[in-house]
């Protein structure tokens, strides 16, 4: 897996948000973006993710981050999950896998003995300027939020 890191460039890109809009990384000029790339929504691992995401938020923009969740569902899974779960950030639809294949998270993945293609949960910290500052891959779903905060945490204080 040739995951992008830390200095890298973002790649550009256009999705379907779960209202079924286009949207970009380019539509939050200013401030930066985690995105987190997540194998299916409506999921309890997926789930637990979101929701410990969304009670976070207030934390998240304090500290200038939008919140973008990527996954292969179609806009109209997505919407459910966002309605169900009373999410607070946008979800996107990547049904070509293509915009994870540029960030680097769509390879072989093995469950219950079989192996396929899928969405690695990832994340990436974008900064202002478009590059990735920060990968996390070392997680658990219900801790996810609390490592993102974290680093943002030692960001602040380190400057």
């Amino acid at each position: 897996m040739n995951t992008l890191k830390a200095g890298d460039n973002a790649p550009e890109f256009v999705l379907l948000d779960q209202n079924g809009l286009k949207t970009s990384l380019a539509d939050i000029p200013g401030k930066r973006a985690l995105i987190y790339f997540y194998p299916k929504a409506m999921t309890p691992g997926c789930t637990v993710q979101a929701c410990c995401l969304r009670d976070n938020m207030a934390k998240l923009a304090a500290a200038n981050v939008e919140v973008m969740g990527i996954s292969t569902d179609k806009p109209e899974k997505l919407l459910r999950f966002f309605e169900k779960e009373l999410l607070n950030f946008t979800l996107l639809s990547d049904e070509t896998h293509e915009v994870a294949e540029k960030f680097g998270v769509w390879a072989k993945k093995s469950f219950m003995g079989k192996t396929y293609e899928g969405i690695h949960r990832i994340s990436f910290l974008i900064d202002e300027a478009g590059k990735v500052e920060k990968v996390f891959d070392d997680f658990k779903t219900s801790n996810h939020h609390d490592i993102v905060l974290n680093y943002l945490q030692q960001k602040t204080t380190s400057k």
